[in-house]
């Protein structure tokens, strides 16, 4: 089913809560008093006291059944039979049918604010020039990427972009990279510039939907381009916090074909891209005029960075880290709403560590790798070599001299340069990690969100094996993480966040946000191949990656990274009730991106989501791949195209407050 079926099968939209703020108050009645005249005048009629509008009280979702193998359209695309209830505290209720709206498909060629069209996820060089895809000698065109990811909706003050027409609202969204080059056999994960844009959206102030006016590729140049960027959040001052995972390996960079062929694509040399500036924290300004800017910040550590969160303080950062070997990393800034400076902190995870959702939590130390300044580091990153900073061994040196340590999915031994210790946290920091004690042993550590009321911090692990089980050969019993099997459908864990925190040093930590430990709040369930191909249990989650929380509704939202569940699912988590509940089935193959859960934004709340690269096959789609290929190819683009956009209720939005 394309994405212009009817709207049971694939809308993105958005969810309308009034809130106490925007739209009317949600406690309380506002009585009106009438004032008399002098004392012959006659008594004024009474002003009749307002019918006080119920209040919300809760938002309940209620779950859609896994698309059916009968149903091949239903997989082949985004489909939604999900609903939810709006509870008030006059003892109603209200339901509404969920739906998907996309704002395009990528490689659809879409407005660019100027009165022409731009494309959609199109890639650009370093001066801002199309890059071209000429493996087809006959059709050469603009890359554009199947991997639409991290997404923030915000608003600026003061906005103004020609053609809206209701209240002017943005999205940043960012672009992983693309699976194939459009021969289908050179594989380009990797090896282009990943573009970042900001839209202009018109939303409708009557209902609540958004209709895209202005895609605004932004410049990247002066940060050197961007490097696989990922998950996103939107920090609480209103940037869009961007992310650069699995950091180039600088010491094989010079020989690595994927690095040679991204900076070939970037700057047109195999060897003008310097490794060391990328694995950062790329931050978005949007402004007023739909137009953005970008910096990065070398300060919060070179690791494979996914989805950071910034606690309520505005200087505390949460950050994930999507590799083998991954660690908790926190980013503590100097300044509120300013990450240009700060001290990086690293996990030891202390005794029992479990799966299990009834076991304690186990405790969690801070070790403090460094403190710098961006401006500093970045320095450093264009003047010294890898080699300058350590020397890395692949096999044992049997040399005393040398540590071994597991980083990257790989086991290593170093040594480092003295006086090379802040070089070596902000540059090397995996390394570095592993080397000073901490517990580098997650594997595949996603997206990071947070319960501010309960002080709950969240963390998805994609799954849990390789590193993590004891016996592997990645695994390490001293950094604390030993499994007896792996889970790989993957968990996401609850930290709970404190103040008082002092680092393994004795030095106090300057934040009220640290997580003190962290236990199992939902994992997935290996299971044995069913009849269409899953090996998690579909009831479950499989392999969580983006995590957003929604303090109004209380409600956890899990978006998939999964290669055993055959479709991808986003989920609600209701943390109060403990309700898991299917919002919405990704066409097979493909992944749940782009996820943004936003309470109120005019009053109305919103659930962004995208997914990439539909079609994907992996063993798990033998049941179902020749099926499902030309349903899929017909949807999006030849399985080139994938979508962005948010969902919604059709055709009327819900509203947190009766009218």
């Amino acid at each position: 089913m394309s994405e212009t079926a009817a709207p049971r099968a694939s809308r993105r939209q958005a969810l309308k809560f009034l809130s106490a703020a925007p739209m009317l108050p949600l406690g309380g009645v506002a009585f009106l008093t009438a004032c008399g005249g002098g004392n012959d005048d006659p008594a004024p009629a009474p002003t009749p006291t307002p019918t006080p509008k119920p209040n919300y009280v809760s938002a309940t979702f209620t779950g859609m059944a896994a698309p059916a193998l009968s149903d091949s359209a239903a997989m082949a695309t985004t489909s939604v039979h999900s609903s939810l209830k709006v509870a008030y505290d006059d003892g109603s209720s209200t339901d509404y049918a969920l739906a998907y709206k996309p704002f395009f498909i990528t490689g659809d060629m879409v407005p660019d604010g100027k009165g022409g069209t731009i494309l959609a996820g199109g890639y650009v060089d370093i001066y801002n020039q199309p890059i071209i895809d000429t493996t087809v000698p006959a059709s050469p065109r603009q890359f554009f990427s199947d991997a639409p990811d991290g997404t923030s909706l915000l608003s600026v003050a003061g906005a103004k972009v020609d053609g809206v027409k209701g209240n002017t609202v943005f999205a940043v969204v960012q672009f992983e990279y693309t699976t194939w080059a459009q021969d289908k056999t050179t594989d380009m994960y990797g090896k282009l510039p990943s573009p970042i844009a900001v839209l202009t959206l018109d939303q409708d102030p009557a209902t609540g939907k958004l209709s895209l006016v202005k895609y605004h590729n932004v410049d990247t140049s002066n940060v050197a381009g961007l490097w696989i960027t990922c998950g996103a959040s939107l920090s609480p001052w209103g940037t869009h916090l961007s992310s650069e995972e699995y950091e180039p390996n600088a010491f094989t960079a010079a020989t690595d074909a994927g690095f040679k062929a991204f900076s070939k694509n970037l700057y047109g040399s195999e060897t003008a891209a310097n490794p060391y500036n990328y694995g950062h924290m790329p931050e978005v300004t949007v402004n007023a005029d739909g137009t953005g800017s970008i910096k990065k910040h070398y300060c919060m550590g070179r690791i494979s960075h996914e989805l950071v969160q910034v606690m309520p303080d505005n200087r505390t950062v949460f950050m994930g880290d999507d590799a083998t070997n991954s660690a908790y990393f926190v980013f503590v800034a100097d300044k509120e709403k300013d990450l240009s400076s700060g001290s990086l902190y690293v996990a030891k995870v202390g005794a029992g560590f479990s799966l299990d959702p009834a076991a304690a939590g186990a405790p969690l130390t801070w070790i403090k790798l460094g403190s710098a300044t961006s401006a500093e580091i970045k320095k450093l990153a264009t003047t010294l070599k890898a080699t300058d900073i350590m020397d890395v061994k692949t096999a044992d040196p049997v040399d005393a001299t040398y540590t071994k340590v597991f980083a990257n999915g790989k086991t290593e031994w170093i040594k480092l340069v003295p006086g090379m210790e802040k070089a070596a946290a902000f540059l090397e920091t995996h390394r570095y990690a592993s080397l000073v004690g901490a517990s580098t042993a997650f594997t595949k550590m996603e997206g990071t969100t947070v319960n501010i009321k309960d002080k709950i911090a969240y963390s998805a692990l994609q799954n849990c094996q390789s590193s993590m089980v004891a016996g592997n050969a990645l695994n390490d019993p001293a950094k604390g993480v030993a499994l007896a099997k792996a889970v790989n459908a993957g968990a996401v864990m609850a930290l709970k966040l404190q103040g008082g925190v002092k680092d393994t040093a004795g030095a106090a930590i300057a934040s009220e946000w640290m997580p003190v430990d962290t236990k199992a709040l939902l994992v997935g369930e290996d299971i044995a191949a069913d009849a269409i191909g899953n090996t998690a249990n579909p009831a479950k989650i499989g392999n969580p990656d983006n995590l957003k929380f929604s303090e109004k509704m209380r409600t956890l939202f899990i978006g998939e990274d999964s290669s055993q569940h055959v479709n991808n699912f986003l989920w609600a988590y209701n943390i109060d009730t403990k309700t898991l509940s299917r919002l919405m089935s990704i066409p097979a193959g493909g992944e749940s991106t782009g996820l943004h859960a936003v309470d109120e934004l005019n009053g109305w709340t919103y659930i962004m989501s995208n997914f990439q690269h539909a079609g994907d096959w992996g063993s798990i789609h033998n049941n179902v791949k020749a099926t499902l290929e030309p349903l899929i190819s017909a949807n999006y683009k030849g399985k080139f195209g994938a979508a962005v956009g948010y969902l919604t209720a059709d055709p009327k939005q819900p509203a947190l407050a009766k009218a």
